[in-house]
């Protein structure tokens, strides 16, 4: 089981990532448009970086929604490779057979 501040901080990033998506989407459209004027584009710039580096979907981190282990992450299940093994061997993930020869 992984830190419990840890998976918090992480909780906290993909909040703070969820509220600031709009904002941050739109001053990126103004710095990239080559049409807008430079102030415009500078002043865009500044006020993407006033904004909290924890708000960027960069930040955050794929972790296991069982354990909360940040390493060998399943995206397509949210489950690590550990966790992955023990709800499968218990029968819990639909179509995870475990392989015999």
């Amino acid at each position: 089981m992984a830190k419990k501040s840890s998976i918090e901080k992480n909780r906290r990033r993909q909040k703070l990532a969820k509220q600031s998506a709009g904002k941050r989407a739109r001053l990126k459209e103004i710095i990239m448009n080559k049409d807008a004027s430079i102030e415009d584009r500078f002043s865009a710039t500044l006020k993407l970086a006033q904004m909290p580096r924890n708000g960027a979907a960069i930040r955050i981190r794929n972790r296991c929604e069982v354990t909360g282990r940040p390493r060998a992450f399943y995206r397509k299940l949210k489950v690590s490779r550990i966790a992955l093994r023990e709800l499968g061997n218990k029968g819990l993930i639909p179509g995870l057979l475990k392989s015999s020869w």
